[in-house]
């Protein structure tokens, strides 16, 4: 029964792995083949129309140090070159790689820290995550001491609060910005910290002695039922089962980005369940391997179809619309390989309209930008990323029946 259950899980993550980046590391087998409509051809051709554009923006707007956008946060230039590597024609991988790009790995391994790190100053959580994506989509094993010693860094910042081994705490299993001082554990944090660990698992898990403490992934569970609204899970007083509500996911335990609401006689107070969030609470649920029909996942998908929408990041309109999209399109690429039931009627064409959607909003130069500026949405390089990804995920989606 346990070596099903592990078959299971390795062929789900592979191909999951393969329909966000077109596969990472050795372990990576190919895909059935796939039969498009004509509709799905052409929209496979404007997507990659829309990429190669996107390329070429991306590759006329490196800094001659290597970086994207800033100095400061190697995540941002690992973002993009997770993007090239997800290129649905391979032409940026291996021998392939042109001098851009390599200078963009050279940037990023640069600010490898002794600890296993990958930061310059600040949010080692979000920088050390990201940038280890880019070196597993890379496909490259030069790169594995790096990728082990970064998630090595990540377990080790796993939260644990109160008495040490115990869940007294909401926050307990969750990442915060990865510093010692941290006083709590977040959604956004979280999602990018469990995506490296989930997809580094290979490198791993033939030699645990090696390796180490890993994560602690049932603690990680608890962290993720503390932040959906989901009484009977969630044992806190504001996690609410008003439809409107039930089955979502905030930031944390004491706050959501889209605000809250006092009952004027009880004083209870509701936190908002929000779009952008909630696909990454799906998804992480599903990375802690989770299973489809399991309340808790069921819960959040039911929300998310019902909330549906491309028009705004549901809860918080125009703010982190990008990652709205990108976290849309890797949930809903991850669930389907899970079990199609998952993908809810308001969402069983996400593939065309998300990919359409993003045709239209890009810019005449190749870029992407959001008029919103909160969490850096107006960063070209960074939203150019954001929307690359996406398409190769849709791109790769289309015609699949999962």
């Amino acid at each position: 029964m346990e070596k099903k259950i592990f078959v299971r899980f390795w062929l789900t993550s592979i191909v999951a792995l393969f329909l966000l980046i077109g596969g990472v590391g050795r372990s990576v087998a190919a895909p059935a083949k796939i039969v498009l409509t004509d509709n799905q051809q052409s929209l496979r051709n404007e997507i990659q129309h829309a990429i190669d554009r996107g390329f070429a923006f991306l590759l006329a707007n490196q800094n001659s140090n290597g970086w994207w956008q800033t100095a400061d946060h190697p995540a941002v230039t690992a973002l993009v070159l997770t993007a090239f590597n997800g290129d649905p024609m391979d032409r940026y991988r291996g021998a392939k790689t042109p001098d851009a790009l390599k200078k963009g790995y050279a940037f990023v391994t640069s600010k490898v820290k002794a600890d296993g790190s990958i930061c310059v100053t600040n949010l080692p959580t979000y920088n050390t995550s990201i940038s280890m994506m880019a070196l597993l989509s890379a496909n490259d094993t030069r790169f594995e001491p790096t990728i082990r010693n970064a998630r090595r860094f990540l377990v080790g910042v796993q939260r644990d609060f109160g008495e040490p081994g115990k869940l007294d705490s909401p926050y307990d299993g969750g990442f915060g910005y990865g510093l010692p001082d941290d006083k709590n554990a977040d959604m956004s944090n979280s999602i990018w910290a469990l995506e490296a660990l989930y997809y580094s698992k290979r490198l791993v898990e033939d030699r645990p002695q090696a390796e180490g403490k890993d994560l602690n992934w049932a603690a990680a569970i608890h962290f993720l039922e503390s932040c959906q609204n989901l009484p009977g899970y969630n044992k806190q007083g504001w996690a609410s089962d008003d439809p409107k509500e039930k089955g979502g996911f905030i930031y944390n335990t004491g706050r959501s980005n889209a605000g809250s609401e006092t009952n004027a006689v009880t004083g209870r107070v509701t936190w908002h369940s929000y779009g952008s969030i909630s696909y990454a609470g799906m998804m992480s649920y599903l990375y802690a391997d989770l299973r489809p029909d399991d309340p808790r996942v069921k819960a959040v998908a039911a929300w998310l179809n019902k909330n549906y929408t491309l028009e705004e990041n549901p809860g918080m309109g125009g703010a982190g619309l990008f990652f709205y999209y990108h976290t849309m399109a890797k949930a809903l690429a991850l669930a389907g390989s899970r079990d199609p039931k998952l993908i809810g009627p308001k969402e069983a064409n996400w593939r065309e309209e998300l990919g359409l959607k993003l045709i239209q909003l890009q810019q005449k130069d190749g870029s992407w930008a959001n008029t919103n500026a909160r969490w850096w949405e107006k960063e070209s390089a960074l939203v150019t990323a954001y929307a690359i990804l996406s398409l190769e995920t849709v791109w790769r989606s289309l015609g699949s029946q999962i």
